[in-house]
């Protein structure tokens, strides 16, 4: 081990933080270049974005919760996270290049479908980052100790990665999208290949005596695994629904299906929030408090993954003198003024008050901020400067968002278990991400004021901030489940 990781130095924290800073900087890319491309490229409708975008979440319901699995039991290459790391930064790195080259790659193969071999790519690179996001977060609980040295390493990473964040942005903005995407590539290769061998996994994952019993059954069988995301089954059911859907050529119109989701994710999220751990069980009270995490987290997905899909929609409507090119510019400055915000202040800010006012009632803070800049948007984005001052103000719950919900969550589950649990816990985003695309994507769509993109957002974040008051704020060394 180096003498960095035995002292936990500040350069130990900036290594264990690039790689999942490769990973940030591809979903960046990602996000600036996708909906842009296939919509100024390919012609795709709204519909058809939201589609693509789809395949990310399906790709982080496979990926994130099997490769928690299997990174949690494996030893392979000195490391159980790392091979995973690898494996995923070099397709990521692959999938980015291929990107500007969806319609080269189709008549390659013969296929006629630009739809269809841009869902492919996206699928690939989304299975591709959340094969890596797992074990890029899953490390830094591995090798820091509970309490503030694990909040300084998922605070230090978002600062990291957000730095590079707002590099990505930049370059979009002041050059163009295939020089980001190219330039991209190179950086999430090196990121993710050269960080893991300064870093030394521990060959046991700790557990507390408590958690002896419950973790040495075996596996973890399907029912557990659903009662475990017990909040997040009205995502998943139209999820499901709305797949199919699609996949059968139908259209998805808002009836009973939608409306019988919507109420079962309200009331299966209400009853885990309402909850009280006081009393029980360690274990169980580990579960409840895993719950109403998942059922916080999940409504801030709704919101954020509406503006990253739809910004571009929104930009076209309230600024229709732009042409493409200056529309894309907006958008990745835009996103390059929110990931800004978001780099500077997790361990500037964020960090040093959840020390003293304790992580959960930080976040709740910063959420409910997003929200108000959702509304700030929606009634005052009609420039590309106000725009720009509104993601600042974003950028404040963005930073909390990608930083403070995994250091909070980790105190909750067992530790032996924490590729598992980040993997479930993955689920909280992917399943509001699929909505987002789905149900949401059809609604934006039909409406002719796509000002409705910032309602739903707003609105969506308000719940969320709600949601986090009803969570409990655990006692430094107090880890459950």
């Amino acid at each position: 081990m180096l003498a960095i990781q035995k002292r936990l130095s500040n350069l130990f924290y900036v290594i264990l933080s690039l790689p999942a800073t490769a990973m940030g900087f591809a979903l960046s890319v990602q996000i600036s270049a996708l909906s842009w491309i296939l919509s100024t490229q390919y012609h795709l409708e709204i519909e058809d974005i939201g589609l693509v975008w789809a395949a990310g979440p399906i790709a982080g319901i496979i990926g994130q919760v099997i490769i928690g699995v299997i990174s949690d039991n494996v030893w392979f290459m000195n490391g159980r996270r790392r091979p995973f790391i690898f494996i995923g930064g070099v397709l990521a790195a692959l999938m980015l290049l291929a990107l500007p080259n969806i319609g080269v790659i189709s008549e390659a193969l013969g296929m006629e479908s630009i739809l269809g071999i841009a869902i492919i790519i996206a699928l690939t690179l989304d299975l591709a980052i959340n094969v890596s996001f797992n074990p890029t977060r899953s490390v830094i609980a591995d090798v820091t100790p509970e309490g503030r040295p694990r909040t300084k390493g998922y605070t230090w990473m978002q600062t990291i990665s957000g730095t590079f964040g707002v590099l990505a942005y930049a370059v979009g903005a002041i050059w163009d999208n295939y020089i980001l995407i190219y330039s991209g590539a190179i950086l999430v290769l090196l990121l993710s290949v050269i960080p893991p061998f300064f870093i030394e996994e521990p060959r046991e994952l700790s557990r507390s005596s408590d958690e002896e019993d419950e973790a040495d059954k075996p596996g973890f069988p399907l029912l557990e695994t659903l009662q475990a995301i017990r909040p997040l089954w009205g995502f998943l059911l139209y999820a499901v629904y709305g797949m199919t859907m699609r996949i059968l050529g139908r259209g998805l119109e808002a009836g009973f299906v939608e409306g019988l989701c919507l109420v079962i994710t309200l009331a299966l999220m209400i009853d885990a929030l309402v909850k009280s751990e006081t009393g029980k069980p360690k274990a169980e009270a580990g579960r409840i408090g895993f719950q109403k995490v998942l059922a916080a987290h999940a409504f801030t997905w709704v919101g954020v993954q509406t503006m990253f899909v739809y910004m571009f929609a929104y930009v076209q409507y309230r600024l229709p003198e732009l042409d493409d090119v200056n529309m894309g510019r907006v958008v990745s400055i835009s996103f390059l003024v929110l990931n800004a915000v978001a780099a500077v202040l997790p361990a500037t800010v964020l960090e040093p008050l959840a020390d003293r006012i304790g992580r959960v009632k930080t976040h709740f803070a910063c959420i409910a901020i997003m929200a108000l800049g959702y509304f700030g948007i929606l009634f005052l984005g009609f420039s590309p400067l106000l725009i720009y001052v509104m993601m600042a103000v974003l950028g404040v719950g963005w930073a909390a968002t990608v930083s403070l919900p995994f250091a909070i969550m980790s105190q909750k589950v067992d530790q032996s278990k924490m590729g598992l649990y980040m993997g479930l816990f993955n689920l909280s985003v992917v399943l509001p991400q699929l909505v987002a695309s789905l149900g949401i994507g059809q609604v934006i769509g039909a409406a002719t004021d796509k000002s409705i993109i910032f309602i739903i957002c707003g609105v969506s974040l308000a719940i969320s901030a709600a949601s986090w008051l009803l969570v409990k704020e655990e006692q430094e060394g107090d880890v459950s489940l």
